[in-house]
């Protein structure tokens, strides 16, 4: 009996819900009946009931697509897949597809917005230039303050012109790319900001932290404040600032490149100092210039500064001194200084060759000639194998001279009296 039971429950229970399955397909046809059935007012709406601007926007299909379809119907190329911007640009080159038709929906939008506001910038630019040919032709007169007050509006009216092209160009994603590329012309203000904004974000402040922790400020001089990029080469080695450099390497005239970030062309003198010359009468140190060079043209486009190039005889005052350091001495620092003539004129050659090496003194300098410190880069040299080759090479004394620590002297000692201790 009991295994008849087992066997009728589970049967009742596929035939009940077997019933209760069809009574629900059954309830589900007199609806759709009823639907049919009931008034037109009551049907759905159709898209002829929206208005032109309630409904969705229809997207180019040439410019919008999923991977796995072709970026218009005409064409058999795929859309490159986000991996990543580097990633995207190279599979649309390879695609023939310029950067600035990328099949992005949200990209050729953004494209639309950033194009508008450059119209915009472009309008305010004609009206500044307008502005400005009507103030330089008023006559001083006419100015409350006369030329002085003119010549100051006059700047601060051009200073806003270039702030407006920045302005225009700044968010241009072929811009970007261009400059990431190092294909940006350094003749535009937009590639001249963006350097000078990745310079000061990361190799500038390195640069002061190097010169600040090995004192070379102030050393040498009291203050600097580095508006151009300076870098130093080797042969095929780039110095980081602060590096120490092999004699024998050192003993070859660097290559400067020294990276302007505003229009224009200006004369800069560049001198190379060692403040670590020891100095035994004194027990100390002196300074000794190891080149000074004046009179050197240099621009946004024009940054390559060879030290030992023959052409710029005429403007070498004192030849490359290779650097050395005496064995048992402390390291040298040899720090180069990028200096700004005063208004842009051109150093008398014969006062600069009465400047002597040894003990040179850039502070004086500075004050004597009317120069300002605009760029600095540091390196430091040490004894090594190859330093006494290459200082009897150069005619440098004290080439066979070895520094050792003197020993410290003993504090008097006055013997006590015995007597009193018996």
């Amino acid at each position: 009996m009991s295994t008849t039971l087992h066997v009728v429950k589970p049967a009742s229970r596929c035939l009940r819900n077997s019933v209760a399955a069809s009574t629900i397909a059954i309830r589900n046809r007199n609806s759709i009946r009823n639907l049919a059935s009931t008034s037109a007012s009551n049907q759905a709406l159709t898209t002829n009931d929206y208005s032109e601007s309630q409904l969705p926007p229809s997207f180019d299909p040439t410019l919008a697509s999923t991977p796995n379809e072709s970026v218009g119907p005409s064409e058999n190329v795929s859309a490159p897949q986000s991996h990543g911007r580097r990633t995207n640009i190279q599979n649309a080159r390879r695609s023939n597809v310029p950067f600035e038709k990328l099949p992005y929906q949200c990209f050729q939008e953004a494209l639309k917005v950033i194009r508008a506001d450059r119209a915009i910038k472009l309008k305010q630019i004609e009206k500044e230039r307008r502005r400005i040919s009507h103030a330089e032709a008023l006559d001083p007169s006419q100015w409350r303050g006369g030329e002085v007050t003119k010549k100051g509006k006059l700047v601060a009216m051009r200073n806003y012109l270039e702030e407006l092209k920045i302005l225009a160009d700044v968010n241009d994603p072929t811009i970007k790319m261009r400059f990431e590329d190092g294909e940006g012309d350094m003749n535009r203000p937009i590639y001249r900001y963006l350097a000078d904004r990745q310079w000061r974000s990361y190799r500038r402040p390195i640069l002061i932290q190097r010169v600040s922790q090995m004192n070379v400020i102030p050393d040498i001089i009291p203050y600097v404040d580095p508006t151009v990029s300076v870098e130093l080469a080797f042969s095929q080695r780039n110095v980081q600032p602060g590096d120490f450099v092999d004699s024998r390497l050192s003993e070859v005239p660097p290559r400067l490149r020294i990276q302007c970030f505003d229009k224009g062309e200006r004369y800069v003198t560049i001198v190379v100092v060692d403040p670590d010359v020891p100095n035994v009468e004194k027990d100390g140190f002196d300074y000794r210039c190891h080149f000074l060079a004046a009179n050197i043209l240099i621009s946004p486009t024009m940054t390559s500064v060879p030290l030992g190039r023959r052409a710029d005889q005429e403007r070498i005052v004192m030849p490359w001194l290779p650097p050395s350091a005496q064995k048992g001495s402390p390291y040298h620092r040899l720090a180069t200084f990028v200096l700004q003539q005063e208004g842009n004129l051109r150093l008398n050659p014969d006062k600069l060759k009465t400047l002597q090496r040894d003990e040179f003194n850039l502070r004086s300098f500075n004050d004597k000639f009317g120069v300002k410190p605009v760029g600095v880069h540091l390196f430091r040299c040490q004894y090594d194998e190859g330093t006494r080759g290459v200082m009897e090479t150069a005619g440098i004394e004290g080439a066979d001279l070895e520094f050792r620590r003197k020993k410290p002297e003993k504090l008097p000692y006055k013997k006590k009296d015995g007597a009193r201790y018996r």
